[in-house]
């Protein structure tokens, strides 16, 4: 792996985060766990969300391409509602060394816009898409807001919702303390719990 590479490639995506709203930071020590954020694009669903990408990179990138797929839960015909696996042609075989990670995270972005149902990751979603759109958009959209939004509830709030659900409160507090205060997480550590 070019590491002279991949530390120009991140220090080019940050610089310009403000405009772009894309950034890559170090999941790990090591430069080959990254974890990338995109915006949701707007005028769609996904508007007004923040998207977390994580992103392995192989002994073979730039030649490879990275391995990339959703952490944030993402209601899209290409992108698979359980694993966040992504269906995109440069994460495959259109894959080229010319490419950067900002690219393919920006190719992303564009495929939140323009969903290829005709080529799913996900099936059902697919379906939706096609068949009851208006569905999906709501669907997409409440997806939206409960896993890519920064829950503006406090913590008060986030415990009397996660125990409504049936958790006991010490479980919840907890919880919601291990998470950092994400009630998605939080939400996670119980229901695995």
């Amino acid at each position: 792996m070019d590491l002279s590479r991949v530390h120009k490639e991140l220090r080019e995506c940050n610089k310009d985060v403000e405009v772009s709203g894309i950034h890559i930071a170090l999941k790990s020590d090591s430069l080959t766990h990254l974890v990338g954020t995109i915006p949701g694009p707007l005028g769609t669903p996904y508007e007004g969300g923040t998207f977390k990408i994580d992103i392995i990179l192989t002994d073979g990138y730039p030649f490879e391409p990275p391995k990339m797929k959703f952490v944030t839960k993402v209601w899209h015909p290409n992108i698979s509602s359980q694993s966040g696996a992504i269906c995109l042609d440069i994460l495959k075989d259109q894959w080229s060394p010319a490419l950067t990670l900002k690219t393919a995270l920006l190719s992303i972005q564009a495929l939140l816009s323009a969903p290829e149902p005709g080529d799913p990751q996900d099936a059902v979603v697919a379906q939706q898409y096609l068949k009851e759109y208006p569905t999906f958009v709501s669907t997409a959209r409440y997806w939206t807001e409960a896993f890519a939004k920064e829950s503006s509830l406090g913590v008060a709030e986030k415990v009397q919702r996660l125990v409504e659900m049936g958790f006991p409160e010490d479980l919840v507090r907890s919880a919601l303390e291990a998470a950092g205060g994400d009630e998605n997480l939080a939400l996670e550590k119980l229901c695995t719990a």
